[in-house]
């Protein structure tokens, strides 16, 4: 099967761990922050290498074409596939904390928050990719429930989060201006350099973007059970679950422990308007 999200899905099912503690001991993979456990799980979980060995250098070889930092997005990016980025969540309704980065419907290839290295993957002939959030909840080292949705579920288009900011950022450069301040050029919102009589401190404007949990934005849609070990929560739109192969889409159809239901989800551009999509849920 060609790695992707039904084939991570599938994956999940039939190992039936979530206990990251154990997982990682069993496996001699070598992290302690949980965050970085739970990428490592979901890296493991689209390539099928849950009981390799993680000392091994090539486990991840031809899967991802790219793996990403932790101040940049994507976290990964599957070879000539789909993005995702990984959030560990505290608690059960967390909202996202998405740093200076605001929300994606896609990947763009022209974002000035992606890595130059990231720009040139799969041959860097590519415009946008999709991209999954992925939101993992986490307690005493088990993982409550992994939610994965995929950004034209969940977020607008960039042009409704970059026209705001270009505002601000307009009547922030005005402001220094009429301080008789000197804007210096940059992707933050605003920065001044040598503030100061000596010329040693520097003022720098960020935005920070979160965003509301999809465990709650889509409560009309799933309600989680918290008597349930292990929940995952999958949804994507109806064109999207179309697109991959055939044979993927009918193995993960004929596991018992998967529920595939046609649901329809409010348009993140136009919430009058209703969009055609599919839940995945499993649980144990």
């Amino acid at each position: 099967m060609c790695p992707s999200l039904l084939t991570a899905i599938k994956n999940i099912s039939e190992f039936k761990t979530n206990d990251l503690r154990n997982y990682f001991t069993t496996y001699a993979i070598r992290i302690n922050a949980v965050g970085e456990q739970l990428e490592y799980y979901v890296k493991d979980a689209i390539s099928g290498s849950f009981k390799s060995m993680k000392e091994e250098p090539d486990r991840y070889r031809g899967i991802f074409s790219y793996l990403g930092n932790q101040n940049n997005p994507p976290d990964l990016i599957i070879k000539e596939g789909d993005a995702f980025e990984v959030k560990k969540i505290q608690s059960f309704k967390s909202s996202l904390a998405l740093n200076n980065s605001p929300p994606k419907s896609q990947l763009s290839c022209d974002d000035p928050r992606i890595t130059s290295q990231c720009r040139g993957v799969d041959g860097g002939q590519w415009s946008s990719k999709e991209i999954f959030y992925v939101i993992g909840w986490v307690q005493k080292g088990k993982i409550k429930y992994l939610y994965f949705v995929q950004g034209r579920c969940y977020a607008a288009e960039k042009e409704i989060y970059e026209r705001r900011a270009v505002g601000l950022k307009r009547n922030i450069d005005s402001y220094f201006a009429s301080e008789g301040l000197e804007a210096t050029r940059t992707s933050e919102l605003g920065r001044i350099n040598r503030m100061d009589p000596l010329g040693i401190t520097n003022f720098r404007i960020r935005g920070m973007w979160e965003i509301q949990n999809p465990i709650r934005v889509f409560s009309y849609l799933y309600k989680y059970d918290k008597r349930r070990d292990f929940s995952l929560i999958a949804l994507m739109l109806k064109n999207k679950f179309d697109s991959f192969p055939k044979r993927d889409i009918d193995s993960l159809m004929a596991d018992e422990q998967i529920d595939v239901r046609d649901v329809e989800i409010k348009n993140p551009n136009n919430p009058a308007e209703l969009l055609d999509a599919k839940l995945i849920t499993l649980s144990w």
